[in-house]
């Protein structure tokens, strides 16, 4: 009967103390998640290209091992439809995509997904292979070769000849191309067309044509026109909001690691070089070498990306809004961190 009754006053204490930790805000599953939430698997999908650049150090870390907040398990690809498709089913938790598709995805999925960091600037280069160009508007009359129709290239080519004086639809003649390797064949061609070609192809043109220049930076150029009140912000990271709601501290952590990754990217050309041509991003190191200076890397957050960014998707939505998802996105688009 003794041990009975001990049994029983033991059992007694246990489910006090369980009682006790249920009503005292001690609970783990009430705890506040940014400090009870450890590691977390994060899939994180990034396009080849200058948008795929930033994340080559961060994923040679965590193959590594070396990423001691978060697991990440990186996915590269050069199609913007597996991308979406990933965040769409919430295969890919993050991933780095072009401006304007982030915003295209917020609209689609009723704001499904937020924008953490703006990650590449202008990408943009109007080329020629001899032809001497002193301003814009002498490209009246020109054919201008260019990838990305209806996408950012169109609405930034289309943006500056119009700040130019100039009409795209009768002053000059838009050919668009599928994608930017299509380029490598145009001067073969017409030796005397314009390019406009995005980073690494920009930088490959330039090595192969002995008489090719660079004759406008569309970064400058759109700069130029809209007085500082945007800057042209082609890249950026988006996380979907139903995960940054469940891990808001791994997501804090992610944008440290990534912040690393760029900065080691700027200072560290060469390395990131061999490792864009181990990933996929570019095919060749040489290439990466002299691109990667060309590729507009950067990280810019927090308030400072709501007003560049939230200026350069105006000018979108204003030439196309079908560019943007047809209405800008609103404030809790941008994450404030």
């Amino acid at each position: 009967m003794k041990k009975i009754v001990s049994l029983l006053l033991a059992l007694t204490m246990v489910f006090a103390l369980a009682a006790c930790g249920q009503n005292n805000g001690t609970n783990p599953a009430k705890a506040d998640p940014k400090q009870a939430e450890g590691p977390a698997d994060i899939n994180l999908y990034v396009l080849a290209g200058p948008t795929g650049i930033g994340a080559v150090n961060l994923r040679a870390k965590a193959e590594a091992g070396e990423t001691l907040a978060n697991n990440y398990h990186v996915t590269m690809t050069g199609a913007n439809d597996e991308v979406v498709a990933a965040i769409s089913n919430g295969e890919a938790d993050i991933a780095c995509v072009a401006t304007n598709l982030a915003a295209t995805l917020y609209n689609k999925t009723g704001g499904g997904v937020k924008v953490l960091a703006v990650n590449t600037l202008g990408v943009l280069s109007i080329l020629t292979n001899g032809t001497e160009l002193n301003a814009v508007s002498d490209l009246k009359g020109k054919t201008i070769y260019s990838p990305g129709q209806g996408a950012n290239p169109e609405y930034i080519l289309r943006y500056v000849l119009q700040g130019n004086g100039l009409d795209p639809d009768k002053d000059v003649t838009i050919q668009f191309v599928g994608e930017g390797s299509e380029l490598m064949t145009v001067w073969q061609n017409d030796p005397n067309a314009v390019i406009m070609a995005p980073q690494p192809v920009a930088t490959a043109l330039l090595m192969q044509n002995e008489g090719a220049s660079k004759a406008f930076d569309m970064t400058e150029e759109w700069e130029k026109i809209s007085g500082g009140d945007s800057t042209l912000m082609m890249g950026c990271v988006i996380v979907r909001t139903a995960f940054l709601n469940e891990h808001p501290q791994a997501v804090a952590n992610f944008l440290k690691d990534y912040a690393a990754s760029i900065e080691a990217a700027r200072t560290d050309v060469e390395g990131t070089a061999d490792l864009c041509e181990q990933y996929g991003i570019i095919p060749k190191a040489p290439l990466a070498k002299k691109a990667i200076p060309q590729c507009g890397l950067t990280y810019v957050a927090g308030a400072e990306m709501k007003t560049q960014l939230g200026g350069y998707l105006t000018v979108m939505f204003e030439a196309n809004p079908k560019s943007v998802g047809g209405k800008l996105p609103a404030d809790d688009f941008y994450y404030a961190g």
